[in-house]
């Protein structure tokens, strides 16, 4: 699998913070009957490789770690069973690994300077991150204009009733969302209807 099936396979990426393992497999179960398969598991909490394992054994379900900031989370996420990786930035340690280890990776940017720096490492499938804050869809598209080959996963600050606006952007292949699954939150069958809602959107 490649980083442009990853970003394709659903319109939205949900962003997940877990703090219980046993929320894990319940909680992936729930997005991917939604029709959100690919999960991302933030590395913010001491259980989060493990949460990946747990995961993973979700038929259906494709994994991947996020907030990696260092080699050495990207290191132990591939051993957790990660499948693809995202970071909210990019350096060379990162890059270097990333290409090293042939995983699907989805790099952090916030300025041109950030998009010129992930290209002359080989990456051109970019998270835009924080989103929002970092200056919305006016910034997206000022970025995009004079970089028309990237594709981007704007994450941060976007919403179910703002995604569909992002997401007719031409650059953009798909989005982030933390609004899907909220931390600690435990009503399944909730969160598999806004997975259902979030699956839905098309640009």
């Amino acid at each position: 699998m490649d980083i442009d099936s990853v970003m394709t396979l659903a319109p939205v990426i949900p962003v997940l913070v877990v703090d219980d393992i046993a929320h894990a497999r319940p909680l992936a179960e729930a997005l991917v009957a939604g029709g959100l398969p690919v999960l991302e598991v933030t590395l913010r909490t001491p259980i989060a490789l493990d949460v990946i394992t747990e995961m993973a054994k979700v038929p259906g379900a494709i994994v991947g770690a996020g907030t990696v900031i260092s080699a050495g989370d990207l290191s132990a996420a591939l051993v957790a069973g990660a499948r693809f990786i995202v970071s909210p930035g990019i350096t060379a340690a990162l890059g270097s690994m990333a290409r090293t280890s042939g995983v699907p990776f989805l790099p952090g940017v916030a300025s041109a300077s950030d998009i010129i720096r992930a290209q002359e490492m080989g990456f051109n499938r970019l998270k835009l991150f924080p989103a929002v804050a970092a200056g919305g869809l006016p910034m997206l598209r000022a970025l995009a204009a004079p970089f028309g080959h990237v594709r981007f996963c704007p994450t941060g600050g976007i919403t179910l009733a703002s995604a569909p606006e992002w997401l007719a952007e031409p650059s953009v292949a798909c989005v982030g969302g933390s609004w899907i699954a909220a931390r600690g939150e435990t009503d399944w069958a909730a969160i598999e209807a806004r997975a259902r809602a979030a699956a839905a959107l098309r640009g």
